[in-house]
């Protein structure tokens, strides 16, 4: 596929996140009274929007969801969004993509504003044109709405030269949703199967499989 604006998701695609959000998730569930000790089990969480995973895997409300959100902020600001690391040869993809001419950019379901700290936190902020996320009260909560504003913000009309890179199955509905093509990546936390049943336009084994599908 050709493209020229790809998208990519943070959360199991540029970064494995799993430690941080999972002992974030398991430091909110725990203020609800709910005990998790494995945090394999937790890897639900990684990517989808929380409120909605909270209420989808552990029945909260909705009013609670919200709330279950905040107290996992309290962890994740001080500790969790450190509790990460990038994997090994993305750097040296982002800049191959980059020296063959194609303009990057983040559309993550994480608040924008943990997005930007992460990626500069890991000093990778200077391969993306912008970095967008949700926003802290969720209205901006889908991904389909993350991915729409990364678009207007950039001002990104042809739609037919953009793709979205991520891990999860919202990540290839969302952008089936905005009118863009997508590719599902193996190493994050998405099997081939969910990916496919979603309908990404390719599948990326590894990180270093990205390059040759642009």
């Amino acid at each position: 596929m050709k493209k020229e604006y790809l998208l990519f998701d943070l959360d199991g695609t540029l970064t494995d996140s799993k430690e941080g959000i999972t002992k974030s998730v398991q430091y909110a569930l725990k203020a609800f009274g709910v005990e998790e000790e494995d945090l394999d089990r937790l890897c639900c969480f990684i990517g989808p929007p929380l409120k909605d995973s909270f209420m989808r895997y552990y029945g909260f409300s909705e009013e609670d969801a919200k709330k279950a959100v905040s107290v996992y902020r309290e962890y994740f600001s001080a500790r969790g969004l450190y509790e990460n690391k990038v994997y090994e040869g993305a750097e040296k993809v982002l800049q191959s993509l980059l020296d063959s001419g194609k303009k990057l950019y983040v559309a993550s379901s994480k608040p924008e504003y943990f997005v930007r700290k992460i990626l500069k936190h890991f000093q990778m902020d200077s391969y993306f044109r912008f970095m967008g996320g949700s926003d802290m009260e969720e209205v901006r909560g889908q991904k389909a709405d993350v991915i729409r504003y990364v678009l207007e913000e950039c001002g990104i009309t042809d739609r037919d030269k953009a793709v979205m890179i991520g891990d999860r199955e919202h990540d290839i509905l969302g952008a089936k949703e905005v009118g863009i093509d997508s590719v599902g990546v193996l190493y994050g936390f998405g099997s081939r199967q969910e990916l496919e049943e979603a309908g990404a336009g390719a599948i990326a084994e590894t990180i270093f499989d990205l390059p040759a599908l642009f």
